[in-house]
């Protein structure tokens, strides 16, 4: 199992040392650093500035947002990226969901698989650099009665193939997943409920005549280090309580719908009332800690090192660490600790 680092959303104040984790990150082997984008810093600008700081660790995309960018331009920056690293870009997809497609993009949160299944056909075309014709319910290429005409991409990619990774949370997007990407980005994932993603996934590779051998199952974890697993677990929840009941109106939250369908409905509920009624404090003492234990690795290294296994166990070939703290050496820590209980576990 290898390991990688998210760096979450820049311009929180932590930028210098975002570039110091990610520097050392590259001097400890890990696979991949990715960077996250919402409403404030694009990723690809951050990638590009992590990828001139580093020399072996590959930049990632988690994610770009499908409805901020045509899937045209999303294959000029894959290229462009690719091409600057030196061959050390992944391109992570994601729908983003209704409140920022609509509220920040002006794209209608409609048909979400859909748009997704054509905006990577048509990447896969533009980066294959055949001239790009496309017909579909959201895009058509070249557009009929103008001046537009089939062409392909200029810049020549440092690879042949990309890999392409897609965000995914509920059932049907999982599938999918399996079925055309080379790559999940999973968040809030628990071995014991690997079924929940697992199971889905391995239904899409089969779609596609394949099984998940070279399917690169990733998902991003918190590492919060400490000889106290309850103080460790306290620091992750108001980042919880902030995607279970926040990220999303009542109505459409994907994360609080996950939740739900790790057994924790009553709890999903709370914590979605009180975020929503603005009571934050409450809505982070109420997620359960069980769910922060089993979906973070926190406690001390050999207890990391068992965790680790649990998620090699459950089929994770990738495992991204986000660490957690509020100084450089804290998060530097974590990271140094990640290593360390991979290599315990026996795993490295």
């Amino acid at each position: 199992m290898r390991l990688g680092i998210n760096l979450g959303y820049w311009g929180l104040g932590m930028d210098a040392d975002n570039i110091a984790v990610a520097q050392e990150a590259d001097r400890l082997g890990y696979s991949v650093c990715w960077a996250a984008e919402a409403y404030g810093s694009d990723a690809a600008t951050v990638l590009s500035f992590v990828a001139a700081k580093t020399e072996r660790i590959d930049v990632g995309s988690a994610i770009f947002q499908i409805p901020a960018r045509t899937p045209a331009m999303t294959a000029m920056t894959a290229a462009t990226l690719d091409t600057l690293s030196g061959g050390r870009f992944r391109l992570g997809l994601g729908v983003s969901g209704p409140q920022v497609s609509e509220g920040w993009y002006g794209v209608k949160f409609d048909k979400p698989l859909a748009r997704t299944r054509e905006y990577v056909e048509i990447i896969r075309k533009a980066m294959s650099r055949e001239r790009l014709v496309h017909e579909g319910a959201n895009w058509t290429l070249p557009l009929p009665g103008g001046p537009g005409k089939p062409i392909k991409l200029t810049v020549h990619p440092v690879r042949e193939h990309i890999p392409l990774y897609i965000a995914a949370i509920g059932p049907k997007n999982l599938e999918q997943t399996g079925e055309i990407a080379d790559g999940w980005l999973g968040i809030f994932f628990a071995p014991e409920h690997a079924a929940l993603s697992v199971d889905p996934l391995t239904a899409g590779r089969a779609k596609a005549g394949l099984t998940l051998d070279g399917f690169d199952l990733c998902p991003t974890v918190a590492i919060s280090v400490g000889e106290d697993v309850k103080a460790a677990a306290d620091s992750q929840r108001s980042y919880a309580a902030l995607y279970i009941g926040g990220m999303g109106s009542k109505d459409k939250n994907f994360y609080n719908q996950l939740a739900r369908r790790m057994g924790y409905e009553q709890a999903a509920d709370e914590i979605q009332e009180k975020y929503l009624a603005r009571d934050y404090a409450g809505a982070a003492a109420a997620v359960p800690h069980d769910l922060i234990d089993s979906t973070a690795l926190l406690g001390a290294k050999e207890r990391i090192a068992d965790r680790m296994q649990a998620y090699a166990d459950a089929g994770v070939t990738t495992l991204t660490l986000a660490p957690a703290g509020f100084t450089l050496e804290e998060r530097m820590t974590a990271l140094r600790t990640g290593v360390e209980a991979l290599e315990l576990a026996g795993l490295a």
